[in-house]
């Protein structure tokens, strides 16, 4: 979906050496990499462990959208060291393969990356492509969500919504993120139930991350 606002740009992207991946059939122009067809032909078992195993577990694994931690909007260069201490996130917070995590946050952001623990843990991930206040508790109830990923503003939105039946009927036992004022904090667990909230904080560029395990 994302690809026309980044083909105008695109010879200058290659001028650079800069590859350009697409998830979807194409037709793409010439240089362009169609990720799906290359997916539908690769084999499933793994290649040998020293062919994907890298070099340097300092090396760049990924590049991570930030707002402007420590500068103007850019992309943060995560390591493989972090990527795999990232990993163990939803553990350290209590959570299992017997969980269903929500996740309604871009992907391309650090907050959004909460797709990777989950699957550490071999929990379910229910992906949401546009957060809905008005939504949010049928699909916890439709998917039956355990676990929710939030920025504060989202937890703001429920609050804000008007009271409706069933609202308290619902299986999320946890919620995990960051941003949640202590007001919005008490709103919502008075309203919608005892819920666990772990709020965390841990930059992009960072190398610590808090979490108030105490509530």
């Amino acid at each position: 979906d994302l690809f026309p606002m980044v083909e105008p740009i695109l010879p200058s992207l290659q001028e650079d050496g800069i590859v350009v991946w697409v998830l979807g059939a194409g037709p793409y122009p010439p240089g362009v990499v169609a990720l799906q067809e290359l997916l539908d032909e690769a084999s499933e078992e793994l290649e040998p462990e020293d062919v994907w195993q890298p070099e340097d577990m300092n090396d760049t694994c990924l590049y991570i959208f930030t707002s402007g931690t420590t500068g103007l909007p850019k992309a943060a260069r995560i390591s493989y060291l972090k990527s795999i201490m990232c990993l163990s996130f939803y553990e350290l917070v209590g959570a299992s393969s017997r969980d269903v995590v929500y996740l309604a946050l871009p992907l391309y952001h650090m907050a959004g990356w909460g797709l990777i623990p989950p699957l550490r843990a071999g929990a379910t991930c229910v992906l949401k492509e546009k957060f809905s206040a008005s939504q949010f508790w049928d699909d916890c109830r439709a998917e039956g969500v355990t676990v929710f990923q939030y920025i504060g503003e989202l937890c703001r939105y429920l609050v804000n919504q008007p009271q409706r039946p069933g609202e308290r009927q619902h299986g999320l036992r946890l919620a995990v993120g960051s941003g949640l004022r202590p007001d919005v904090w008490r709103r919502f667990l008075e309203r919608f139930g005892a819920i666990r909230i772990v709020e965390t904080y841990g930059l992009t560029e960072g190398n610590v991350t808090l979490f108030n395990y105490t509530g």
